[in-house]
């Protein structure tokens, strides 16, 4: 699925940005701006949402509005994941102290992630995307693949299957003789108990269950594959990073779903991953315009993206 060389356009030095795409030194400045409130603002919102979906679930009383916040708080998982992403490259609050903090505690551990571990392999990925250090291979090895390949990854996923596993892992990993494991883990663990004794004080235990657990186990994990997958799915190692990298035009459902705060805008968190969430889309803008981003490069839509993903006609995995 690497794209031919003819849908590259050829792209000059100039004022705004570089051949390989990274911004120029005059610009840097103002793209690189974090802008502390508003990000504030936006984890604020995450457990601002999180809470009027339950309610309004709980408050309704029907299966389908049940069913409608189930699949809602796997969102809520996307949504701290993403902005603990930004704080992995230091970009969500410009104190590092503040930042790492709340990257950890408010949205790292409240999702089950291990954001000082992410945030390790996480550079591993960006110095070399499908290098040996590589942490998601495993998501996106291999493709395109099989229809049927493809709906059996999304059924171990949307199943809990997979998080089954991965979860497993981590409550094991709190009696690991490695202590920095172990404490980790530890504190994953105790956030979740406080989140569960806060459902059980204001809602009912089972709330904890069925609108933070399962969610994560399934609908995140469903999202996370189908998010990892259009991000760098059938591509491989270069220097260039549209070669390592898809573009997906970005809509309003799925920006809204599983691609939140400017995740979806991926070539440009990869042509240059110090400049911030909110700036993504005007660098995007800016790489379209001097042609380092071109519509035969970009996908029209996830849906065609995944189409392409699942294309493979002999079975390769």
């Amino acid at each position: 699925m690497v794209p031919p060389l003819a849908v590259f356009g050829v792209v000059s030095d100039n004022e705004f940005i570089k051949s390989d795409g990274r911004l120029a030194s005059n610009m840097r400045s103002e793209l690189r701006h974090i802008p502390n409130l508003r990000n504030a603002i936006s984890v604020f919102s995450i457990y601002a949402q999180a809470i009027a979906v339950i309610w309004t679930a709980v408050w309704l009383h029907h299966p389908v509005t049940y069913l409608i916040a189930f699949v809602l708080m796997g969102r809520s998982h996307a949504q701290c994941l993403a902005l603990m992403h930004e704080s992995v490259h230091r970009l969500l609050f410009r104190n590092r102290s503040v930042n790492d903090f709340v990257g950890r505690w408010v949205l790292g551990y409240p999702s089950f992630t291990n954001t000082d571990g992410y945030r390790h392999v996480h550079m591993a990925h960006h110095r070399e995307e499908f290098g040996p250090n590589e942490p998601d291979i495993p998501l996106y090895a291999n493709y395109p693949i099989t229809t049927a390949s493809f709906l059996r990854k999304m059924k171990r996923d949307g199943l809990g299957t997979t998080g089954y596993k991965m979860l497993r892992g981590q409550f094991l990993g709190m009696f690991s003789k490695v202590d920095i494991q172990r404490s980790t883990q530890r504190r994953i663990f105790l956030v979740q108990f406080i989140l569960l004794v806060i459902a059980t004080v204001f809602v009912h235990p089972l709330a904890y269950i069925f609108f933070w657990l399962l969610p994560y186990l399934t609908v995140w994990r469903v999202m996370n594959r189908l998010r990892s997958i259009a991000e760098h799915g059938g591509l491989r190692a270069d220097n260039d990073r549209r070669i390592t990298t898809h573009s997906v035009r970005q809509h309003l459902i799925a920006r809204l779903l599983f691609v939140p705060f400017n995740l979806g805008w991926h070539i440009a968190h990869h042509a240059d991953a110090g400049i911030p969430f909110r700036s993504l889309p005007k660098y995007h803008r800016m790489l379209r315009e001097t042609g380092y981003v071109t519509d035969g490069y970009e996908f029209r839509s996830y849906t065609a993206i995944w189409r392409a993903l699942a294309s493979q006609t002999s079975p390769n995995n």
